[in-house]
């Protein structure tokens, strides 16, 4: 039996729930003390993860920023970087994207149809591979647990964090939270509507909650639900 990754879903939002705002550049929730702790999560996980959707929109890099960090990494056999990992049913993907050129290896996981698709786009700038006719996010950790990977980090976007989190598939969530209003119905949320394991009345269990300046950091146990 192949193991799933430890899954971690890592946002920040604003107080009623907007990953962005619906203007042309990224609205930066988070301050320059919590950007650090994103840093080290990432430093301690295996793969981060994002959707094709947010890659196009954001154009992260995606990185481990600190020469420390990277160099600990080093240090216990790793690579510098996590592998970087995105989903597509698509395969509308750019070779253009910063994600592509920067870091350590990246991963494609996509479907039948639009496999080719990608290969054809990307070459050897990523690997791909397919699931299958469909994407099922049980296959995804599956493929990732064969890769080694045991530590998971999603970075979204909220489509992705949403069906996660209704399939009972995330471990921890890890949310900061920004003193900020955004009140933009057609903006990115968090989580959208979905059949969430439990219902409404379902707790999940919190581990830990801490202010980072100005930002509310907090933990829970989505499996963990009483």
């Amino acid at each position: 039996m192949t193991t799933r990754p430890y899954v971690i879903l890592s946002a920040a939002m604003s107080v009623d729930g907007y990953l962005d705002d619906t203007s042309p550049n990224r609205l930066l929730l988070s301050n320059a003390a919590d950007f650090d702790r994103v840093d080290q999560v990432r430093a301690e996980s295996d793969a981060i993860l994002i959707g094709a959707n947010t890659m196009r929109k954001d154009n992260p890099r995606l990185l481990v920023n600190s020469d420390e960090r990277r160099a600990q990494r080093v240090a216990d056999g790793k690579p510098a970087y996590p592998l970087k990992v995105t989903v597509t049913r698509t395969g509308d993907l750019s070779a253009d994207l910063n994600f592509w050129h920067h870091g350590g290896e990246k991963l494609v996981i996509t479907v039948n149809d639009a496999a080719e698709k990608v290969r054809a786009t990307l070459g050897d700038l990523a690997d791909v591979v397919s699931i299958g006719p469909d994407l099922d996010w049980g296959l995804v950790l599956d493929e990732l647990g064969r890769r080694g990977v045991g530590r998971l980090m999603v970075e979204g976007g909220g489509t992705i964090h949403t069906q996660l989190m209704a399939a009972d598939l995330a471990d921890e969530v890890h949310l900061a939270i920004a003193p900020l209003l955004v009140g933009q119905p057609e903006a990115a949320r968090f989580l959208g509507p979905d059949g969430y394991p439990g219902g409404s009345t379902a707790r999940m269990k919190l581990l830990e909650v801490r202010a980072i300046d100005d930002v509310v950091f907090v933990r829970y146990a989505p499996k963990e639900r009483s």
